[in-house]
């Protein structure tokens, strides 16, 4: 992690701000998800190709996983990264580490109710602090792929046992703990939103984690080396801070409320967003805003806000950091789920302790992330 300043600062996330988080790392970013795969997996489990191959898990190949900010140009995204490339990194992480084809379909299917722009959905709800409102669909979705039911009723599986992944420590688990899901969204977002993973990094992480045991004595992924655990805590905290800055909270909440406003002109429907990929709900957002552009007699409120949002969301290059809400802005002041995680590590005598306890700089890290606040307001003209 490169800091932007000395350790000496009253907090290490004080100074670093959007234009510092998106320009640390060199332009070109080289990652082969192929590969990346292979580091998770050195072997592809023979069940998994006909699961992924069913409509509602292909549906998430049009699902980004950085939740609609490939769509505007104050994020400078350096590759695409979907949902189904990501419950396809979850399988294969949890198939790894157990081995067990329950666990790892469960994994695999986490996502699987998830609409177009993820997490966007959750700030439509108002769940901008857990993000777990898109997972409330789940089992509902599994048994309405006529496909998947079979390919369960093939196999003597239950869909009890794979539509909630909560139920495997190892595919999920709560925060600050570190679980396949959490494990496997901060290496293609870092290297997709900052450069700051190569595989070869990934790779030596990787291969330091293990199955250790909780506090409660229950598995959970952790580290055999505090140099290598310390080394991911920086990364991941890093990704995190970019997404707690006024920047992110703004791209999801002007997202959400485009979105919401298209559905009341009657721009979208609501079942397009889990029937239609990303790229298809901009083109009828940007279609409709156009040709009520185009028509004259168009004096519809709604109509022409709607169109404000959207340019504004796909045109922005910067963000205002306000202590209070700027006329003719669109302004978000929310607190949003904060992405961080407290590892274990193997620490000596078949003990294992949080990263936090054996690691002043861990610690402090932690700290000042959990209490880092950006200005109240984030504001983009419209």
């Amino acid at each position: 992690m490169i800091y932007a300043g000395t350790m000496k600062m009253d907090n290490y996330y004080q100074a670093m701000d959007w234009d510092f988080m998106l320009s640390q790392y060199p332009g070109k970013t080289d990652f082969d998800i192929k590969k990346y795969y292979s580091i998770l997996s050195d072997d592809w489990p023979d069940f998994l190709d006909k699961y992924i191959q069913v409509p509602s898990m292909q549906r998430l190949q049009g699902v980004g996983l950085l939740c609609g900010t490939d769509w505007t140009s104050l994020y400078k995204n350096r590759f695409y990264y979907s949902r189904l490339n990501h419950s396809i990194g979850v399988a294969l992480i949890v198939w790894h580490f157990t081995r067990d084809k329950i666990q790892t379909l469960a994994g695999l299917f986490h996502d699987i109710s998830t609409p177009v722009f993820s997490h966007v959905a959750d700030f439509r709800k108002g769940d901008a602090l857990t993000q777990t409102a898109t997972e409330n669909e789940t089992e509902a979705v599994i048994r309405s792929d006529n496909a998947l039911m079979a390919l369960l009723e093939s196999d003597g599986i239950s869909v009890e046992t794979i539509c909630d992944y909560h139920l495997y420590p190892i595919a999920d688990n709560e925060r600050p703990q570190l679980s396949a899901d959490r494990l496997e969204y901060m290496f293609p977002s870092g290297a997709a939103l900052q450069g700051s993973w190569k595989l070869d990094d990934i790779a030596a992480v990787y291969n330091d984690i293990a199955v250790l045991k909780d506090e409660n004595g229950n598995p959970e992924l952790g580290f055999m080396t505090l140099e290598k655990a310390l080394f991911y805590c920086e990364k991941f905290l890093e990704t995190g801070h970019v997404l707690q800055l006024n920047e992110n909270k703004l791209c999801l909440q002007l997202l959400a409320e485009i979105t919401k406003k298209a559905v009341e002109c009657g721009c979208l429907e609501e079942r397009d967003f889990f029937e239609l990929c990303e790229k298809d709900v901009m083109g009828k957002i940007s279609e409709f805003c156009e040709n009520c552009g185009r028509d004259a007699q168009s004096g519809d409120s709604s109509v022409l806000m709607l169109s404000k949002m959207f340019n504004a969301f796909i045109s922005m290059q910067s963000v205002k950091h306000t202590e209070e809400k700027l006329a003719g802005h669109f302004c978000v002041s929310v607190d949003v789920k904060q992405r961080y995680i407290n590892p274990l590590v193997f620490c000596g005598n078949e003990k294992f302790c949080r990263i936090s306890n054996i690691s002043e700089k861990a610690a402090k890290l932690i700290e000042d992330f959990l209490n880092y606040h950006d200005k109240p307001y984030g504001c983009v003209e419209l």
